[in-house]
């Protein structure tokens, strides 16, 4: 029996090493999507650039800076942890999106109230916008609404051909289902999200007087775009990082898990 115990005390320790990185990359996914979902649409930068002496137009919301950070983490936890791992985070992730829109709900029904003007309409300040809280919760909630659908769509996506090219290539070409993944299912997520927050939270700066077509696609064009160099750039700390913790934490990359 006393033989046993330092094997027995090993096998803990390797154990919660490996349930400490989880809970890291788990926590930083969940935190960055939490972040991502409440800026989401509330501000947009104007990355526009001139090329060749045509203005190319470049504009992205707040809430897709940190989302590239969404899917390393994704492939990191798809590597090292296995696919059902992986998906289980997904879904823990709408469970979050889900608790974020009940929050900004039920703070919204707590007194006071958002003030309404004798016809029964909220009351806005000069630029129209209401209270901070209640713009916020209005750009909030279309967002969330919206990223919902894509969010699930593009990561289950991800994850999927990330063990579908695991699979085919037998373990091998690392930067294959790394970006492949992440760059197919961010076209899918960036193309839902936009045709959705317009159609459904119509919160995207239209200008009513141009194709509304070509700007939709402008959009479309300037999130992916930002996703996919974004993608690309995670390569190189996607190798390391793989490296490193498959040493730190005794697993195989080039097998599939299901710690």
């Amino acid at each position: 029996m006393a033989d046993a115990l330092p094997y027995e005390y090993e096998t803990s320790q390797l154990h919660e090493r490996r349930e400490r990185v989880f809970i890291v990359l788990a926590g930083l996914f969940l935190g960055t999507l939490a972040m991502l979902n409440i800026l989401g649409i509330t501000r947009f930068i104007d990355m526009s650039f001139t090329a060749f002496g045509f203005k190319v137009p470049f504009i992205v919301a707040v809430g897709v800076l940190p989302y590239p950070i969404t899917f390393l983490c994704t492939d990191f936890i798809s590597e090292l942890y296995g696919r059902r791992r992986a998906n289980f985070v997904v879904w823990v992730g709408l469970a979050l999106n889900v608790w974020v829109v009940f929050i900004l709900w039920l703070g919204s029904i707590l007194p006071p109230t958002l003030e309404l003007d004798p016809a029964g309409q909220p009351v806005v300040d000069a630029a129209g916008r209401l209270p901070l809280f209640f713009e916020i919760k209005k750009r909030a909630f279309g967002a969330v609404t919206a990223s919902m659908v894509a969010y699930l769509a593009a990561q289950f996506c991800d994850v999927y051909l990330f063990h579908f090219w695991k699979r085919l290539t037998g373990g091998k070409h690392l930067w294959l289902r790394n970006n492949g993944s992440t760059m197919i299912s961010q076209l899918v997520d960036t193309t839902a999200v936009i045709l959705l927050t317009h159609y459904y939270a119509h919160a995207l700066p239209i200008d009513e007087n141009a194709p509304l077509a070509r700007q939709l696609l402008f959009f479309i064009a300037s999130g992916y775009v930002f996703k996919f160099v974004f993608a690309f750039l995670d390569t190189v700390p996607f190798y390391v990082g793989v490296h490193y913790l498959s040493k730190f934490l005794r697993i195989d990359p080039h097998k599939e898990h299901a710690l």
